[in-house]
């Protein structure tokens, strides 16, 4: 039975690494951006200009972790 079959899905299933994204070379998106800064901000760190989407995403989730917020 798969967890699609047992009526839950895997959250884990539906994540893929940035270097895999087909947009990852893209800029990133306004709320990539939006939180990027605020996590950014509360690390008291700078956020480097000319990130790509997949860098964005990488760069939030090491802030979440130095942040407390990705728990």
């Amino acid at each position: 039975m798969t967890d699609r079959d047992s009526g839950r899905a895997n959250p884990q299933a539906a994540i893929k690494d940035p270097d895999e994204w087909v947009t990852g070379e893209e800029p990133p998106t306004a709320a990539q951006e939006s939180y990027l800064h605020t996590l950014a901000r509360e690390a008291g760190e700078e956020v480097p200009e000319g990130l790509t989407k997949a860098e964005a995403s990488r760069r939030i989730d090491e802030l979440q972790a130095e942040t407390g917020r990705g728990q």
